[in-house]
């Protein structure tokens, strides 16, 4: 019986050391090979997800089920994918594809597209609308390195405007983000800044990769590598005057999608990177 006894330790030990880590994130399931840069994440209809993937990539929004199967593409019409990195919807079933990636800060071809809902589409395409902008605060196409601040890979849908959070690329690294808020009808417009935030400091793990707003509007997240930062208690259009709170989800990898599912629970996504990633998440945020 003793020489049984750390037998069967060791093999338990064993089996749960070979259990993949995700931290505080629920895993649901993993996402086709083909899909191994997702960038954007919206809840469907029937417990489903809208994605999309960003610079190089296909212009398609993809529809997954909740493991990560993917049972639906759908391209978009007129409208390339230079740099998608988010998605955003509203109320009324309205979707926004975020293509203001902008690593360098020298694009001036900075859109956002606007697809009726795609829930409803029958076909495999779907038409789009062009919401052009521009930061009016940039007056060089690159800035110098210490001004970095136009990048952007996150936004979310409230009332009749989108809110962008930028992307800090500034060096040295201050982990200030601006947010600017851009009508959601198409036309062209010159963002309006109307608040900024600095989430922390590690330029590893600070820089806003993603965002989304609760379906009853109360909380606001963004996310990063392995964090998420909670709004509550706000007004709008400055939300980060409220109160925050950060969450360490105590999962490294590269976290680029963010959304409600609904007022409580988020689907994550990150992107593949060598032999993490790639997979589909569920966080459940903690009552009042």
């Amino acid at each position: 019986m003793n020489k049984i006894l750390p037998l069967i330790g060791l093999v338990v030990f064993q089996a749960c050391a070979q259990n993949p880590w995700y931290g505080d994130l629920e895993y649901l399931g993993k996402l086709p090979s083909k899909l191994s840069e997702v960038s954007g994440i919206i809840p469907g209809k029937n417990n489903t997800a809208w994605i999309i993937e960003d610079n190089g990539n296909k212009d398609r929004l993809y529809r997954i089920n909740l493991k990560g199967k993917l049972i639906q593409e759908l391209k978009v019409k007129d409208a390339g994918n230079e740099d998608w990195e988010d998605l955003a919807r509203a109320q009324n079933g309205d979707v926004f594809i975020g293509d203001f990636g902008n690593n360098g800060n020298y694009r001036k071809d900075l859109v956002i597209y606007k697809v009726p809902n795609p829930d409803t589409e029958k076909g495999d395409k779907i038409d789009a609308e062009k919401i052009e902008f521009r930061y009016p605060e940039q007056n060089q196409f690159p800035p110098k390195k210490a001004g970095l601040y136009y990048d952007c890979e996150a936004f979310f849908h409230h009332g009749s405007s989108l809110y962008l959070i930028t992307k800090n690329r500034a060096r040295p690294y201050n982990g200030r983000a601006y947010i600017y808020k851009v009508p959601d009808t198409p036309g062209k417009y010159a963002a309006q800044r109307v608040g900024e935030l600095v989430t922390c400091t590690d330029s590893q793990f600070c820089s806003v990769t993603a965002a989304d707003i609760s379906p009853d509007g109360t909380k606001i997240v963004l996310l990063g590598s392995g964090f998420i930062w909670l709004y509550t208690d706000f007004s709008m259009d400055d939300f980060s005057q409220g109160k925050l709170e950060t969450i360490d989800v105590l999962h490294r990898t590269q976290q680029e999608s963010i959304c409600f599912v609904n007022d409580s629970t988020l689907l994550i996504a990150d992107e593949q990177s060598k032999t993490k990633g790639r997979n589909l998440y569920s966080y459940t945020l903690k009552k009042d």
